[in-house]
């Protein structure tokens, strides 16, 4: 049995549009022109105990409006979800308990209080037994190193400090989902790798099922083992990621120095040239419909191949292509 269950799940918003203007404004007052605004259009999934997925799309795709109606923080409009046989809205105190929540820069802890107080807080709210709020201060104080800053009120912490102790508030109360919403923006390149050590850590030894939405797609990469990726309220993707990258890493980019260029370059129908800088060529090729041994074959023949290299598309051109297709 899935732990969480998602079934054609739909939400709409109501856009007010109001012209420039004094007359604009009181037409809007009056007779305001409104649109109704799908933001999730019936989109369906089941993830598993465990699980650390990928929830990804453009701005505006409505993955941040499907997190909060599976947090219970929005009611859908139709369809249903189901947290381990809760219904989020509907049991929100008692589903709250099972889940952890990181939403960017939006914190959950008292801006003007020591992280310390911030934590017993939060001891208090989710009736945290001593002996296990004090096993996961010591836990998280360690391994995400914080321990020195639990004195410190949260408006002084940086935002790599911030976002550290903001995953270890989340985690206090032992929660089996955690939802992180861009929990490495604006950080740099070791706070980031700080974090994702983190999260596959508490996944392995856990078992914290992890749903994770951001646009770093190193985050992707390291962490995630199954994409959902949505676009215009609509599942484009859903898929394990070896399969998605499997499928749509089709094109290829191989450079080459060539010396001694004789005569022109015809090169085979679907092959583009990027750039070509003295002797240094960029080529794009579909490598379902042609090598690169083809390629080089051709250009051996009209100079001297000096230098060579071969890269496939990025996760993040894979998912560029994939928001285009749908």
């Amino acid at each position: 049995m899935a732990l969480i269950e998602v079934r054609e799940l739909r939400k709409e918003f109501i856009v007010y549009k109001r012209g420039k203007g004094l007359g604009s404004f009181v037409k809007g007052m009056i007779s305001p022109d409104k649109r109704i605004v799908r933001a999730v259009d019936g989109i369906s999934f089941d993830i598993k105990k465990g699980d650390i997925v990928g929830f990804l799309g453009p701005n505006g795709a409505g993955k941040s409006t499907t997190i909060k109606m599976m947090c219970g923080i929005l009611v859908p409009d139709g369809g249903s979800v189901s947290i381990d046989g809760l219904i989020p809205y509907k049991e929100r105190k008692r589903s709250s308990f099972r889940v952890g929540a990181v939403f960017g820069q939006r914190t959950q802890l008292w801006w003007n209080l020591p992280v310390s107080d911030s934590f017993r807080l939060l001891k208090t709210i989710y009736q945290i037994p001593d002996g296990v709020y004090k096993k996961n201060i010591n836990q998280y104080s360690e391994v995400l190193e914080i321990d020195k800053l639990l004195s410190t009120p949260v408006r002084q912490l940086s935002l790599g400090q911030r976002m550290r102790v903001e995953i270890a508030a989340s985690l206090l109360h032992d929660p089996e989902i955690l939802y992180l919403d861009e929990p490495t923006i604006g950080l740099d390149t070791i706070a980031k790798e700080r974090i994702r050590s983190f999260i596959t850590d508490i996944n392995a030894q856990s078992g914290v099922t992890v749903i994770l939405t951001t646009h770093d797609m190193q985050d992707v990469k390291e962490l995630c083992q199954r994409l959902i990726v949505i676009n215009s309220g609509k599942i484009a993707v859903d898929d394990a990621l070896e399969a998605v990258i499997c499928k749509y890493d089709q094109e290829a980019v191989l450079e080459v120095r060539l010396d001694g260029v004789m005569g022109d370059i015809v090169l085979p129908v679907g092959v583009e040239v990027k750039k070509v800088d003295g002797s240094a060529w960029i080529i794009a090729f579909d490598k379902t419909k042609i090598s690169a041994l083809d390629i080089l074959t051709v250009l051996s023949k009209v100079g001297q191949i000096a230098d060579f290299s071969l890269r496939g598309a990025s996760i993040e051109d894979i998912i560029k292509r994939i928001y285009v297709d749908s």
